[in-house]
């Protein structure tokens, strides 16, 4: 049993991210913006790009694009940083914040669904069961990386 566990918690980000794409798809949402909004949302605005670029894991050079295609649709604004020229700061416009409240609807809902037949105590363990092994392999990760394979 425990040999098919990850490959559960590997099948389940895909799961997820596929359920949104097609629900959020007749918002006119890729996948990559609306992560990238969404990220954006909970990082809250005006940070610098390549902290939004961290937050999300993907390199700057992919997020620029993704930032240009949502300014194109006037769902943000890149603003110069007062102290670093050369810096953009990334901003919400109204539009995204409507925008926003609809995805996470559509999240609430996705996730009523997913978690349906598991109560709010299961909920709770399985939080703490994944805290656990995410701290697990956190450690092992530091450790290796202190430790390279010769």
């Amino acid at each position: 049993m425990a040999s098919t566990i990850g490959f559960r918690i590997a099948r389940l980000p895909h799961l997820w991210r596929s359920i949104l794409d097609r629900r959020l798809a007749p918002l006119g949402l890729t996948q990559t913006r609306w992560v990238t909004l969404y990220h954006l949302w909970r990082l809250g605005e005006g940070h610098p790009q390549c902290d939004l670029a961290r937050v999300i894991g993907v390199e700057a050079p992919s997020l620029v694009r993704t930032l240009g295609q949502l300014e194109e649709q006037g769902l943000v604004e890149r603003r110069a940083c007062d102290n670093d020229r050369r810096s953009k700061r990334i901003y919400l416009t109204p539009a995204a914040m409507s925008l926003l409240e609809q995805i996470d609807s559509v999240a609430q809902q996705a996730r009523k669904e997913m978690f349906a037949g598991l109560s709010e105590e299961n909920l709770e363990q399985l939080n703490e069961w994944l805290a656990v092994i995410e701290a697990n392999g956190l450690a092992i990760q530091a450790r290796d990386q202190d430790n390279p394979a010769s």
